[in-house]
Parts: C-alpha cells; structure tokens; sequence
C-alpha cells in the first residue's frame, strides 16, 4: 500500500506554495498533544511537507495557531470547508482531495475514543473521515491512562485496526503517567514514530537502492590519551545519520558504523546500528562489511592521528611540558578504494576553505568514486549543525549542493551517486549496483 516516495518530498523542509504530497498529522485530545509539536519537526528534519489535521479534543491542548506557525500551513480543523475562514478546500467533498493527496496519515497521540472510531468506521470529523478515505499508509501512535489501554474494548480495537493492510501501531510506552498512574499508556518514543512512517513510505520497488546494501560511517572517533581524556572532534554525526535514513527510506539495507555522539540514531528496522569509539575499531567494522556492500559512504570525521602510548592511568598535571608521540591512524577510504571490486566507495573531505582541491586529490590518491566536501569554517553549515552546504567532486564534474538540511543534503548525494555516470564491474553476487 506505500507509495515510492517524491524525490523532492525527501529534500528538506517544504515552502506552503511546495506541492509536494504531505503527510497528515492527526492530533487529538490526549495531554500527549504537546509532543507533536516535537514530531512535526522531526519529520520535516526527514524532509517531509506536514499538514496537521487538529480535532475538536486536540485544540484543547495545541492551539491551530502553533501547528500553523510549526509547519507554514493552515491547520485544519473542520470537515466542511465553508465553516473554516480561510482555509483553501473549496467544497464539502475536497476532504477526499486531501485524503488521497496525502503521503501518508500519522495520528499521534491516537486516543482510546480515535481508536474505536477507526475500529467501526465512524466518520463524524474531519480525522475520521481522511482515515476511511485514504488509500495511504497509516501510522498510529496511541496514547491514554493505563486502564483504558488495557481495557479490553481497547484491546478489541487494536486487534482489528492491526489486521488491516497498509496501518501500523507504534505501541505506547510504560512509565508515570500525567494522570498519576504507572503503567502503559505514554506516547511511544518520536524517534520510534518517525522511523515508523520511513518504513511505511519505503518502495518495495523501483528505486535503485531497494534491495542494495549500504555501509555508511558517521560521527566522529575518540583516540584515548589516558583513562579520561581523549582527542576527538566537533562532528556529530548528523550528516551520516541522515544518509542513513535517506537510504533506508529508498529501500537500502544499512550497515551504520558510528563513533560517540550525542545526535540520536536513526531508529529503522533496516538500518543495523554499529556504536564504536576509535578509528581501529571503526575501521574494523567498515572492513568486515564491506565485501558484501554495494556502495560506501564514509561520512565519519575519523581522527588522522592516535597517542602511541596511551597512559595506564590519569596524566598528573605538572609545569613541564607534555610531549606525545602521535601515530597515523588507518585511512579506511584508502583502503576501501584499493579492496573494491564492485562497490561504489565515497568519501568526504572536510576543510577550513575551499574544499575542492582536497576532494580532487582525494578522489585520485585514494580510487574514490565520488568526493563529498566541505567548509566546516563557515558558520551554520558542516559540524554539528542541522545544516550542510557541499560540493560533489566525480572525476565527470563538480556540482555544488547549496546550504539546506542535511536530510536534503543526503537524498541528492545518493540521487547523485546512483546517477555515476562512470561504470563499475558487474559482482560475482546478485543484485550488485549498477552505476
């Protein structure tokens, strides 16, 4: 049932004038409403245009006004556009319009009396009736007091809405309810809800990357000094992440090495997470995955160097001087250029200036297929930033990417490495990309 999803939709943050099909976010009458102000922006950090569709119960709680300001839309609130001043619909049945304009239908929090009305079909609000007309996915993401979850009447509609095709639920969580109780009841976690929608909207077909499998490398590594110092650096793994998502929504299979960061990972069920700390062991990681990859993409800041003689125990500081020896770490893009057979190997070069010419020797000395790079110097772009502004170095052409998100940002470097136009042998296994 889930559409393959608009190459554009997944760009970044949509303008109210972007045609682009949105996804409907339901919000009704639960104290859990606040949070999906937090939801509307991380799904528009993923890249989607969001319209919020607020009940009668949920404007108790958000105003229409904060999810107009959140996503440059109108809210909508009523099932006949006539009653809503200003709103676009022009007639009693553009409800349907909507419902089958839709991407996708996520209600978050979803109520116990939501739930019941899926369940039997009612369509008495403008919710209700975008449910039964969208042919979308839907996502549900309940959220109520511990005892009307585990009502059985609750439990009855759950068991029917989970047979339908094309819905999912993202279970809510258990811990101290607003209402005073503990139990199960919360609104399951954001990140959780929004990789569920990634995996509803994911193409089973169609998109060169469905059925491939991608190495990706994000954040940074810490090389220890002593047993509580290390050096590392600024990255926050953010940009890697988002490839990781851009992938997985385009039907990858992910391998995701990452170093210690405080960014959130993505949660996807095709994305296989792979928390390590310094370069040797990221390096042993990339290395054990990759023969069986169709294309790497090393976005980590891997530290260049190591203390050779890590201290047993806590340096003392003292007047002298602190000398320390520093060994070259391994270059795992060198290395998976010179070991690939099939692969597309992609590496990123992050400078203070122009990043060109160090992604034009890059992409020779170390037999790389593409060369992302950037100026970590300028303000708002490159590490930790929601944002990136980069140039694709091929040995074809060089194409600048302006500033945007970095979600944005990783759907045109994958559009771009799919679109190579220098070839890459055909692999011994099936299913290897094709450039």
């Amino acid at each position: 049932m889930a559409r393959a999803p608009n190459r554009e939709a997944m760009a970044g943050p949509a303008s109210p004038s972007d045609r682009n099909p949105p996804i409907l976010l339901g919000v009704t009458g639960g104290v859990a409403a606040y949070k999906a102000c937090e939801l509307v922006r991380q799904l528009q950090q993923r890249g989607h245009r969001v319209r919020v569709i607020l009940t009668r119960g949920g404007a108790r709680f958000v105003s229409p006004l904060t999810f107009a300001a959140l996503t440059g839309e109108p809210t909508l609130t009523r099932l006949f556009a006539a009653a809503q001043s200003g709103e676009a619909f022009a007639s009693s049945i553009d409800h349907i319009a909507l419902a089958q304009s839709a991407k996708a239908l996520v209600v978050a929090p979803a109520t116990a009396h939501c739930l019941a009305k899926f369940a039997h079909g009612l369509a008495d609000d403008l919710l209700s009736t975008v449910y039964l007309a969208t042919s979308a996915p839907v996502i549900l993401a309940p959220s109520m007091n511990v005892n009307m979850w585990r009502h059985p009447a609750t439990q009855a509609n759950l068991e029917t809405l989970g047979r339908r095709p094309g819905l999912a639920i993202v279970a809510p969580e258990a811990g101290y309810l607003a209402c005073g109780m503990v139990g199960e009841g919360r609104l399951g976690d954001l990140a959780a809800i929004a990789g569920a929608v990634e995996t509803a909207l994911r193409p089973a077909a169609g998109s060169i990357w469905a059925g491939r499998t991608i190495l990706i490398t994000a954040g940074p590594t810490r090389e220890p000094l002593d047993p509580v110092r290390y050096f590392s650096n600024r990255s926050s793994g953010r940009m890697g992440f988002a490839l990781a998502r851009a992938a997985a929504q385009q039907g990858a299979r992910v391998h995701l090495v990452f170093g210690p960061t405080t960014a959130e990972p993505p949660t996807d069920p095709a994305i296989e997470l792979i928390p390590v700390t310094t370069a040797e062991e990221m390096a042993a990681q990339a290395f054990a995955r990759f023969a069986d990859c169709d294309a790497a993409i090393l976005a980590a800041a891997v530290a260049d160097y190591r203390p050779a003689r890590p201290a047993a125990a806590k340096i003392k500081k003292s007047p002298d001087s602190l000398h320390l020896e520093l060994l070259p770490t391994t270059d795992i893009l060198a290395e998976l250029g010179r070991r690939k057979t099939h692969q597309v190997v992609v590496g990123f070069a992050a400078e203070t200036g122009d990043p060109r010419p160090a992604a034009r020797a890059k992409l020779a000395g170390k037999n790389a297929d593409l060369i992302v790079g950037n100026d970590v110097a300028q303000s708002g772009v490159g590490f930790d930033s929601a944002d990136n502004a980069v140039v694709l170095v091929s040995t074809a052409e060089e194409t600048s990417l302006p500033r945007a998100s970095k979600d944005r940002i990783a759907a045109q470097i994958l559009a771009a490495i799919a679109a190579l136009p220098r070839p890459v042998p055909v692999p011994a296994k099936p299913g290897g990309l094709r450039a």
